[in-house]
Parts: structure tokens; C-alpha cells; sequence
């Protein structure tokens, strides 16, 4: 068995399929082109090395769907129009399921959040248990990507936090494709775990960006010309609001962070006494000659 036989690259892709985004409410045929980019780019990672292996995710307002691999046992696709069996398996399972999903999901009247700390967590599950399977000897390298259009959601800070450090304890790799709107928040995950953040300028050119900037392994990045990296914003939440603060206080018993000052930390329930008020310097009198 060879160097190269002897790791497997395992990419999982997590799809943000709510409808409450503001690019599938302008123009719902936004998802069908995002999805056959998804299907496209899936298939250029696995044509990469035979050993490589894929997994789609849905993102919901309510739940994680797996699109790709199928739970049990896998469809039986024939050869059509000389394209690779593998590559129609993945193309006809992500849109079966896709349609399902859609089908099935209850509707809303108000925007919801995604939630996408708890499809990250899903991922992360995935990419644990394909490590336990594997075949002693075998390197696993893992990496999750995130394509979203929603909107920042403080409201997930926690969440976000354990599953991004969890990752990197793992040494899974976080990428990021912003469709829409910049997300500090996915920006941090992206820096905590070495990963490549991306606000995409132009939808038309999705698949091209996906192919420029994601395609490639993290360890052959630093080879390539890659988009710069911006600034992040490492700002946090606070537990009341669900906002981003530059300045708050921080619980010292839970670490729980709040814009404003409370006597009782909602969440470990310390009490704490009331600050003293700054002492006043008194301006000393000048001596008279």
C-alpha cells in the first residue's frame, strides 16, 4: 500500500436549504442552481482519488437531513449516457432526497433561523464514526463545508463555540461559502480550524469559486492563489440579547457574557455584589511660596 493509498479525504458538504433566505425568496430557482453546483463540485472531489469520499447534508429551520450517502441500502443506479456510475448515484440520491424534504417540511409564515451549529455537530458525528470504520493504518483527512444564505444568528453563540472547538480538537477543517450576507460568526469558525471563508461576490459563478477556492486540500492551499483573508470579527454574544458587544461583562464562575451588569448570572445562577463606583482622584493643592 502506497503513501497515497493510505489516506482517504472525506468532504461534507452542509447545504442551507431554508426558504427563509433572501436569495430564495427573491428567485426560488436559486436552489435548484446552487444544488447542481453542489452536485457538480461533490464529483470533482471524488474524481480527484479513488479513496475520497462524500457526504451532503440539509440544513433546515427544523432539522438535518442527510441527502448523500443514503441511511441503508443505496439505490440501484445503471450506467446512462456513459456517465460514471458513482456520479449519477450522487446526482439522482441528493435531488431524490432534496425532493422529499421539500415535500415534507411544514410551512412557515415568519422567517426562521437555520441551524447550522447543530448540521455542523451532525457532520462532525458523521466524520467520528467513518473514523472508527476505517481500516487500521488508514489516515482519515476530513473537512466540512458550509454554503449558507442566512443571516448572522447570535442566538446559536454556544453552540457555534463547542462545535467549532470540537473541530479543531479533531482536526476537521471548517470552510465557508457566504452567499448573502457576511457571517462573523462562521468567520471565526473558520479561523479557529485553519479553514478558507469566502463571500461569494456573484451567484452565477458559484461553481467556479467552489472549484478555485474549496476544491483543493487544506494542506495545498498555501501553494495556491487563493482569495485574501479578511479581518475577523472576533466579537462575542451576549447571553441576554443574542447581540454582538465590544464591551460586556463576563461572568467569572460560568463565563457567561452579558452587555449589562446583572447581580445574578441567568445562567449558573452565582450572585455577585454590586460594583463600586470609581474612586475620584482628588487634584492635589499647590503649595504656596
Amino acid at each position: 500500500m502506497t503513501e497515497d493509498t493510505k489516506s482517504i479525504s472525506l468532504l461534507v458538504i452542509i447545504l442551507d436549504t431554508n426558504p427563509s433566505q433572501r436569495i430564495i425568496r427573491q428567485n426560488p430557482h436559486h436552489l435548484t442552481q446552487c444544488l447542481d453546483s453542489i452536485v457538480a463540485f461533490g464529483n470533482a472531489h471524488l474524481m480527484q482519488k479513488a479513496q475520497n469520499k462524500l457526504a451532503v447534508l440539509a440544513c433546515h429551520h427544523h432539522a438535518t437531513e442527510y441527502l448523500y450517502p443514503m441511511p441503508g441500502k443505496p439505490l440501484e443506479i445503471r450506467q446512462t449516457d456513459g456517465q460514471y456510475e458513482l456520479f449519477t448515484l450522487v446526482e439522482k440520491t441528493i435531488k431524490m432526497n432534496l425532493a422529499k424534504i421539500i415535500n415534507t417540511v411544514p410551512k412557515i409564515n415568519t422567517p426562521c433561523e437555520s441551524l447550522l451549529a447543530g448540521s455542523v455537530a451532525m457532520a462532525l458525528c458523521y466524520i467520528a464514526r467513518i473514523n472508527r470504520t476505517k481500516q487500521p493504518g488508514v489516515k482519515l483527512n476530513s473537512r466540512i463545508l458550509v454554503l449558507t444564505g442566512s443571516n448572522e444568528c447570535a442566538s446559536q453563540y454556544m453552540a457555534y463555540m463547542n462545535t467549532f472547538f470540537t473541530a479543531q480538537k479533531q482536526g476537521v477543517v471548517l470552510d465557508v461559502c457566504a452567499l448573502d450576507k457576511s457571517l462573523s460568526l462562521l468567520q471565526q469558525g473558520c479561523d479557529i480550524t485553519g479553514g478558507q471563508y469566502l463571500r461569494l461576490p456573484i451567484l452565477d459563478g458559484l461553481l467556479q469559486y467552489l472549484l478555485w477556492v474549496f476544491l483543493s486540500e487544506p494542506q495545498t492551499r498555501s501553494k495556491l492563489v487563493l482569495p485574501p483573508k479578511t479581518k475577523v470579527d472576533y466579537r462575542a454574544a451576549c447571553f441576554c440579547h443574542r447581540e454582538l458587544i465590544d464591551i460586556g461583562y463576563v461572568c467569572s464562575v460560568c463565563l457567561s457574557i452579558f452587555c449589562k451588569f446583572s447581580p445574578i448570572c441567568t445562567t449558573c445562577h452565582t450572585v455577585f455584589k454590586n460594583p463600586a463606583p470609581l474612586a475620584v482622584k482628588t487634584k492635589k493643592k499647590k503649595m504656596k511660596v
